[in-house]
């Protein structure tokens, strides 16, 4: 954990921006994979590591805004659980490392809420995710499961949303280790990678290293030489010469803060002329968004920006054609490139997904689009120092998409559906970084993994 200090600071914060009613913070528990004492690697509410800073099951905090008061609630470990898990710190002394003075047993904390909930005062809640959270919520609240969210408290959501958005220097160095550890990742499957083999051999390698760096990984590995699948979990396919792979992988530090790299590459460790055409669009894309961060800047300009370039580049290839600007306008090129161009990254890496997309992506009074493609931009605001943000457009052709839209002659002026059908199984083609808004600029984290041609061909062939 940090320093004391900053934690007491970040709840600091909050006590001086709310000022009536009590804030909720329920921890997470362990959860069982399939059966009670066998559980899953337990992680941690990000929202209550980022004020209270205890990474264990079993917890939950509360702070009284009337009072000022800050409590935690935990209970000492029984002869029991050291017997099988080992000793531990006291509560006491685990809330005088975060600078809390209060600890109570764990039970006291539906007798806290349910006493606020009997005087009648405002009970402020996040978002929940968590079956067994959201449960013991409706109990505390006396509502249904189904109504608990819509308890949300929108002032608390905003508040967290505002603070955790903007990374302090020891956050930024956090992500930097994950970085690190997305570095030997990477490196470890350009070099390894060889045709013959399984997904599953390189997958299973580099969340190895995930492991012995840090936490492991932050999402799921997506390692394929299917990348036109956007989210593809499955590692069973044999990697064959003149295909491509898609690596989209991140690692958590050992404070939970998360990195999220993509990198493209051939299995034989050379680019055929069509893969240079299409990975020279996606790179070119992915290096003129990344000049143009700086505070002040929406993202939503900056994923249009990425959409024409590939629209144009695609237009220079033959797969489309017409205007460019009205080709983007009409969302013509989401065919290729059918999602957002980032999103924002720290404890979580969909940073803050949980407490609700529109609120951590858009400002007050921007409309979400409905148009296909642009409806997926997670992040679309104006950017502020201490944002990190990943930068990831994309080319795939993915068949059943391309198959409907050519059925229904849906923005035949801008594509040469022809054309395009004799592109089915060339996959996807995805580029990401992790880049960090300055005062005046924007700078890449971590350091430089593969991404030109030249690069990725040399570090592959050797």
């Amino acid at each position: 954990m940090f320093n004391k200090e900053i934690y007491v600071v970040r709840r600091q914060k909050l006590k001086k921006e709310i000022k009536d009613g009590v804030l909720l913070f329920p921890g997470n528990n362990e959860s069982p994979m399939n059966f009670p004492s066998n559980t899953y690697p337990f992680r941690q509410d990000s929202t209550f590591l980022y004020y209270w800073g205890l990474d264990e099951p079993g917890l939950n905090a509360a702070i009284d805004l009337n009072s000022g008061e800050e409590i935690i609630f935990g209970d000492d470990r029984s002869l029991d659980d050291v017997i099988w898990m080992g000793p531990t710190r006291t509560m006491r002394e685990k809330g005088e490392n975060v600078g809390v003075s209060k600890t109570l047993p764990a039970d006291h904390f539906e007798a806290f809420v349910k006493t606020a909930k009997d005087k009648g005062r405002k009970i402020h809640i996040l978002s929940q995710y968590r079956p067994d959270t959201i449960q013991s919520l409706a109990d505390l609240l006396g509502v249904h499961h189904a109504k608990v969210n819509e308890f949300v408290s929108e002032e608390f959501t905003r508040q967290v949303i505002r603070q955790r958005a903007a990374k302090s220097n020891e956050e930024i160095q956090e992500i930097e280790k994950a970085l690190e550890t997305s570095f030997a990742m990477y490196m470890y499957a350009f070099k390894r990678t060889r045709p013959g083999m399984r997904e599953q051999d390189i997958a299973g390698g580099i969340e190895g290293i995930a492991l012995q760096r840090g936490r492991g990984v932050s999402f799921p590995t997506i390692f394929s030489i299917h990348g036109e699948i956007l989210h593809n979990h499955h590692h069973k396919n044999i990697m064959r010469n003149g295909d491509l792979i898609v690596l989209d992988s991140g690692a958590e530090s050992f404070m939970h803060y998360a990195s999220d790299i993509t990198r493209s590459y051939p299995v034989s460790g050379k680019f055929t002329n069509l893969q240079k055409d299409i990975y020279s669009a996606v790179l070119e894309a992915q290096t003129e968004s990344i000049k143009q961060i700086r505070p002040g800047k929406k993202y939503r300009e900056i994923h249009l920006l990425a959409s024409e370039i590939i629209a144009e580049r695609l237009k220079d290839i033959g797969l489309m054609k017409g205007n460019t600007n009205d080709a983007v306008a009409a969302g013509a090129h989401a065919l290729f490139f059918p999602h957002g161009l980032g999103h924002m990254m720290g404890l979580d890496v969909h940073d803050m997904e949980t407490l609700g997309e529109n609120l951590v992506g858009y400002e007050n009074g921007d409309k979400r689009s409905d148009q296909f493609g642009l409806a997926f931009l997670r992040l679309a605001r104006s950017l502020r120092p201490g944002y990190v943000i990943t930068v990831e457009p994309g080319i795939y052709f993915i068949p059943k998409l391309v198959e409907m839209w050519k059925e229904e002659g849906k923005h035949k002026e801008f594509i040469n559906y022809d054309k395009v059908e004799r592109m089915l199984g060339f996959g996807g083609i995805r580029i990401e970084d992790d880049v960090l808004v300055t005062r005046e600029s924007y700078r890449v984290l971590g350091r430089p993994i593969p991404k030109t041609i030249e690069e990725v061909e040399q570090v592959c062939q050797n």
